[in-house]
């Protein structure tokens, strides 16, 4: 996996979020006195594994920088059910005003994260990793990927941009599998070639152009095997296409060298969080 900055646009996708929500102003929030502080409980309500605290402290910084946030839980940390996981303390109209954003982010990273470590789980003990797909949240690739590696799973490529991967349409368009992938290798000689299979014969072909990595896609279990066999280390393997938890303990005894998935990106169901406030005396008195 190349160097990854995942916080290269993070200050920008904050703001475009919090514009998204506030634009000329938090209409409820203005009820609140300006002076009354307060100090807010984030508990989440679920086993979950914690992902994208830089996220949500950002959204609190743009905010208000005089909030300050003490976590009780580290990035990454798997958390139990009704665990409170950080208090953030400051102006309660400017709490208001930053919770749905900060807690969208946070719930989201946290439900890739915690998807993403139940995948890796089933796959201790084999030398196959798991690996995320561009199937991300528009917008949010960077983050998703962030929580993917928080997770404990290994990020492809992050777009177009970083790696070759040579689809069934690439193929076709470039006049078959040896042709493009001998364009990709003149074009770009330092650079990882991937190529789509539906089938025993494109695995051959590719095997036979001096592809990198051979992605069976949506092959049968017996398929695979095969497959396994017919490359024999030669390059490595990928298997692809409606990978869900449950297909896990069959897959992994293919011994390919990797498994990919979106499910972990856009199969998500968010993590249960909340916000609940603790007013102080001279708060409640002001």
């Amino acid at each position: 996996m190349n160097d990854i900055n995942f916080f290269e646009n993070l200050e920008t996708t904050v703001a475009i979020a919090l514009e998204e929500d506030i634009k000329s102003g938090d209409l409820t929030a203005s009820l609140i006195p300006e002076v009354t502080q307060a100090e807010a409980n984030i508990f989440c309500r679920e086993k979950a594994v914690i992902c994208g605290r830089p996220w949500f402290d950002e959204v609190f910084r743009q905010v208000d920088p005089d909030m300050t946030i003490k976590w009780l839980c580290e990035e990454g940390e798997h958390v139990t059910a009704d665990q409170c996981v950080c208090t953030i303390k400051g102006s309660a109209r400017n709490i208001l005003t930053a919770e749905r954003t900060a807690l969208n982010f946070l719930q989201t990273l946290s439900a890739t994260a915690t998807i993403t470590a139940q995948y890796v789980v089933q796959l201790q003990g084999s030398h196959t990793q798991l690996l995320d797909t561009r199937k991300t949240l528009p917008g949010l690739r960077l983050g998703q990927k962030y929580a993917v590696a928080c997770g404990g799973g290994t990020n492809h490529r992050i777009g177009l941009f970083d790696a070759i991967l040579i689809k069934e349409n690439h193929i076709m368009a470039a006049g078959g599998i040896r042709q493009a992938v001998s364009t990709a290798k003149q074009m770009h000689p330092d650079t990882t070639v991937e190529v789509e299979t539906e089938n025993l014969k494109e695995v051959q072909q590719a095997l036979e152009a001096g592809a990198d990595i051979i992605m069976l896609d949506n092959f049968s279990l017996e398929m695979m095997s095969q497959a396994v066999i017919l490359v024999d280390r030669k390059a490595k393997l990928e298997i692809s296409g409606n990978v869900e938890l449950s297909h896990l303990p069959q897959l992994v005894k293919t011994q390919v060298d990797f498994i990919s998935t979106g499910a972990i990106t856009k199969h998500i169901q968010a993590i249960d969080l909340s916000m609940r406030f603790k007013m102080s005396t001279e708060s409640m008195a002001s």
